[in-house]
């Protein structure tokens, strides 16, 4: 099992390479974040063994307890991807550096307030939902900025860039749409100069379109079946395409 995840992660490295090359990017100025979610943890040592640092977690339960077992690597990173729950932002800040997925001001105020009591600040990215598709959360590109400039007021929050998922199971020309859309929208928010607003990450591609997503200008890939092997439940499952919103 330990050869084929680093041969899998050999593999996605010369991915990144070529698509950076193909596009005129710098290798170093894309990030690869290990999507860990139903990963196993001798899965996950052995990328910590290959020199991986990020990694990301869909789930509260599931970061927690990944977090505990993992502590005695200290120089690895937790970021939090999937949909955040308000009754799950306590848990969450706890283990990770940054949260992918601030969609909206009411988690906007929950992050605000569990921080403001634990005295810190946390790194934020804003999720679009750039392929227009009910089942997906997000915000709609329209109200991207109007957010942006909500979510710039709470001085707990440090809002670093922007995350989105392409369209799934979709041709690579309609998920390029979705990256292309994201990476105008970085645009705007860099042209509107909100006070502490920084724009520097684009999270965005996973297995199936990070290529398409580095050639779009991704600085932040979510990688996990291409590097761990398929998952047993399906990418709706993760991305909870039908399940109840808590606000």
């Amino acid at each position: 099992m330990g050869h084929l995840v680093e041969e899998n992660l050999e593999t996605v490295k010369q991915q990144m390479k070529l698509a950076c090359e193909a596009s005129g990017r710098k290798i170093e100025d894309v990030k690869l974040l290990l999507a860990t979610k139903t990963v196993p943890l001798e899965k996950l040592q052995i990328a910590i063994q290959a020199g991986e640092v990020l990694f990301g977690e869909n789930k509260a339960q599931e970061l927690r307890d990944k977090f505990t077992l993992m502590q005695q690597h200290n120089q690895v990173e937790w970021h939090f991807i999937g949909h955040l729950q308000t009754n799950k932002v306590k848990d969450v800040v706890k283990y990770v550096t940054l949260i992918h997925s601030v969609d909206r001001l009411k988690l906007g105020q929950a992050l605000h307030y569990q921080l403001v009591k634990e005295n810190r600040t946390m790194d934020i990215l804003v999720q679009i939902n750039t392929s227009y598709e009910e089942s997906k959360f997000g915000a709609s590109p329209e109200s991207a900025l109007a957010l942006v400039e909500q979510l710039s007021q709470f001085d707990t929050l440090n809002i670093k860039g922007l995350m989105t998922i392409g369209k799934l199971s979709a041709t690579n020309e309609e998920t390029r749409q979705c990256f292309r859309l994201l990476k105008q929208i970085q645009m705007q928010m860099m042209e509107a100069k909100f006070p502490r607003v920084e724009m520097d990450i684009l999270s965005m591609g996973m297995s199936g379109d990070f290529k398409v997503a580095i050639e779009e200008g991704a600085t932040l890939i979510r990688v996990g079946t291409s590097v761990f092997g398929q998952r047993y439940l399906p990418d709706g499952y993760y991305w909870n395409e039908h399940a109840q919103q808590d606000d």
